[in-house]
């Protein structure tokens, strides 16, 4: 019995020793020992693996695919257009030794940040140099290919890979967006008064020529009418001419009566004359044609 109790706890120790002496890496990760914070070996492969408990630290790295969101970062393109851009990215641990290295024991968090920071300058770097219209055309899967080359290149010494890069919008800051808005208002405004300049010139050129015309139609019908009535007037004068010449004094009675009729016609009716006036000669003679 005493035996039994003796051996439990070297029993119990054993098993605890053995329990840390395993450890296990899935297809998922790949995995480091490290003796006293240097590499030893580097495992890529699944499976069950030993360690010497208390000397051998195992430190683990997801192999997969990992994903960078970077905060909305602002850019002043070469046209001096300033935009707010938010990009992400795509990036895997190719050398977890170099990795380790590079990182040190902040592991996925501060290689996070790393790759932020140099993700950012490349951001700047290439975008800076092209016009604001190239950001917003189909030349953004160039851009977009560019900064990812560019930050590939850098992220190689920490042991990572680059996969992909994409801007998932593109912005004018919000400072500069009621500025936009007011000069795009002034474009618009400016385009309406020179519109309406444009019209009321047209106006103008309108009512000048319905003027002109309405001038030219009046002297025309005027000056019709004033040959219309010269040819009156000369074949009246004419109709008289003849008459006065076949028989005057009879033209003279005419023209007497017609006198007559105006004079005592309406509130003409009363007049005031002297009796032997030769306004009624012919009222006075019992003889008008002197027969």
């Amino acid at each position: 019995m005493k035996r039994l109790t003796f051996l439990m706890p070297v029993l119990l120790v054993a098993l605890v020793v053995a329990m840390s002496s395993v450890y296990v890496v899935d297809e998922r990760e790949r995995a480091l020992r490290l003796w006293f914070g240097e590499v030893t070996a580097e495992i890529n492969e699944p499976g069950l693996y030993f360690k010497v408990p208390m000397i051998h630290e195992i430190v683990k790295y997801d192999d997969r695919i990992l994903p960078l969101d970077t905060k909305p970062l602002e850019v002043t393109m070469r046209d001096n257009r300033r935009f707010e851009v938010d990009a992400f990215a795509r990036w895997r641990i190719s050398d977890a030794v170099q990795f380790r290295r590079a990182i040190g024991a902040g592991g996925i968090g501060a290689a996070s940040n790393r790759l932020e920071t140099i993700l950012n300058a490349e951001l700047r770097q290439v975008l800076g140099d092209v016009k604001s219209q190239a950001l917003l055309s189909s030349d953004r899967v160039g851009l977009m290919n560019a900064i990812r080359d560019r930050a590939h290149s850098k992220a190689v010494r920490l042991g990572v890979n680059i996969i992909d890069v994409r801007i998932k919008r593109a912005d004018l800051p919000e400072q500069n967006l009621e500025k936009t808005f007011e000069r795009m208002r002034a474009e618009r405004e400016r385009e309406a008064a020179d519109e309406i300049a444009r019209g009321n010139e047209a106006a103008q050129r309108v009512r000048a020529n319905a003027d002109r015309t309405v001038v030219e139609t009046v002297s025309q019908a005027q000056k019709e009418a004033d040959i219309l009535r010269g040819k009156a007037d000369a074949t009246r004068n004419r109709v008289f001419a003849e008459a006065f010449g076949a028989d005057p004094e009879f033209f003279e009675f005419y023209r007497s009566l017609s006198a007559y009729r105006t004079a005592l016609t309406g509130d003409n009716s009363t007049m005031v004359i002297s009796p032997d006036s030769e306004f009624f000669d012919y009222l006075k003679s019992s003889n008008p044609t002197g027969n």
